[in-house]
């Protein structure tokens, strides 16, 4: 009789421990709540919980605030590399310098033979080879024997009779302009060389045979010599 009584004494205090420690965990998990005077959460009109101020996410407590799952952590794409910017390809023509007697006999605009030859070669070739070239400029130029008139008249004759041989190659005309500067922008000026200045002045002729010439260049450059 006197064990029974010891084990129901035992039973009656855990429980009452229990109890005391669910009210304890209670009163913890409410300590961010308003309540009335029987320990009740107070709730608004819609069921909502009301907070005392001390509140913070930590005193959240599940039928007033459920806990929400964190959103799984996506990762940040990686931005797409940047395009290589594609360098613009340069121009297959470059300046390019050849003595009108290579293509012209003496005094003459006509293209010779042989000119049309070293055309063909040197220059017509290009071109068809890089058709997305801008516009090329020929330029013609002479000595500075004979007058200034007659010689800008030849030069841009020449350089008339270069264009028309390259359209002929079927080089697009609109792609070709055509000037001519006489005796200006000389190579050398053969001041040295004595005697008249004409045709008959040998010597002369040879000196200032550099100035004899027709540019081709890519319009806005500058003339180069080569």
């Amino acid at each position: 009789m006197k064990t029974s009584k010891i084990m129901l004494l035992n039973a009656f205090t855990l429980a009452t421990l229990a109890m005391t420690g669910m009210a304890g965990a209670d009163e913890i998990n409410k300590s961010g709540y308003v309540t009335d005077s029987r320990g009740n959460i107070v709730r608004g009109a819609a069921g909502t919980c009301w907070h005392t101020g001390a509140w913070t996410p930590a005193m959240a407590i599940e039928e007033c605030d459920p806990v929400k799952k964190a959103a799984p952590v996506v990762a940040e794409a990686t931005p797409p590399a940047a395009p290589v910017p594609v360098a613009k390809k340069k121009t297959g023509f470059v300046p390019y310098t050849v003595q009108t007697e290579a293509l012209f006999a003496y005094n003459k605009s006509d293209l010779s033979k042989s000119g049309k030859q070293r055309m063909n070669d040197e220059i017509i070739g290009k071109m068809k080879e890089f058709p997305e070239d801008e516009v090329v400029v020929i330029t013609g130029y002479t000595d500075r024997i004979g007058s200034e008139e007659y010689n800008m008249k030849l030069s841009q004759r020449r350089a008339d009779a270069v264009k028309t041989y390259m359209v002929e190659q079927g080089i697009d005309g609109n792609r070709i302009e055509t000037a001519g500067k006489g005796e200006a922008d000389p190579v050398v000026s053969c001041d040295n060389i004595k005697g008249k200045a004409n045709r008959n002045n040998k010597a002369l002729i040879a000196c200032l045979q550099p100035n004899r010439r027709i540019v081709l260049d890519m319009k806005g450059q500058n003339p180069v010599q080569k």
